[in-house]
């Protein structure tokens, strides 16, 4: 049995369509998978979103907080600051030249506390 013309046609564009349709079908299911999939993202998204709008407000409610201590060491700086500046320029820099005189008895000073820390030690 010969096939004509129009049979052998007919049989090639079947074969043709059928390829086609199967195809489309696995298209159609992979697509609806990554539909799906794009779905649960999206939800995940939204969740992860509103988690971090929630911390959003706790930090800006922790950083409202914090404003009135950082003005009080700030504050605190400064006058830490204005007392070095005068500690250096009205006391430390005029007296620097009575240091050298003044250290060799300091540290004879600190000897004689320590000899006679250590006889307490050793005598009790």
């Amino acid at each position: 049995m010969s096939l004509t013309l129009n049979q052998f046609l007919f049989l090639v564009i079947t074969i043709a369509v059928v390829v086609a349709i199967t195809f489309l079908v696995f298209l159609l299911a992979q697509l609806r998978k990554t539909a799906r999939q794009g779905e649960e993202t999206l939800s995940e998204i939204k969740k992860l979103v509103r988690n971090l709008k929630e911390t959003d407000q706790k930090v800006n409610k922790k950083i409202d907080e914090l404003s009135p201590m950082l003005e009080a060491t700030k504050k605190t700086v400064v006058s830490l600051s204005e007392f070095a500046w005068f500690l250096t320029t009205r006391i430390i820099k005029p007296s620097s030249k009575y240091w050298p005189v003044l250290l060799p008895f300091l540290r004879f000073g600190w000897r004689q506390i320590k000899k006679k820390r250590k006889e307490d030690k050793n005598g009790k």
